[in-house]
């Protein structure tokens, strides 16, 4: 029970930190959720505009996502980009990304397994 407390507190503040980043002046709501619906955590998470060079920093930021469960990132970095290459890294190595995600009109991303 207290680890579930202190996960949950790392993601309420990891939420607090994405709703205080920079905002687009457009109005549009770049919020996704991002669902774990796999049988292997989470352990980094990267969302960087279509243009950008590299990966911005890991959004978990030293927390992970476990199985099961969703979180709601604000993806918004102030650009006002609507594209985003999305990238998910697992406990056991494996990465899955989604490029040119339209995090304007989409609402969530949920990683399954086949």
């Amino acid at each position: 029970m207290k680890n579930t407390i202190k996960i949950l507190g790392a993601i309420t503040a990891l939420l607090l930190s994405q709703l205080a980043t920079a905002q687009s002046d457009d109005g549009k709501d770049r919020r996704i959720s991002l669902t774990n619906d796999t049988s292997v955590t989470i352990v980094e998470f990267y969302a960087s505009n279509i243009d950008s060079e590299s990966w911005e920093e890991n959004i978990l930021d030293g927390n992970y996502l476990s199985p099961g469960n969703e979180f709601i990132i604000n993806i918004d970095d102030g650009s006002g980009y609507c594209l985003f290459d999305l990238k998910a890294v697992f406990a056991d190595g494996d990465v899955v990304t989604n490029t040119k995600f339209d995090v304007c009109t989409e609402t969530g991303w949920i990683l399954f397994e086949e």
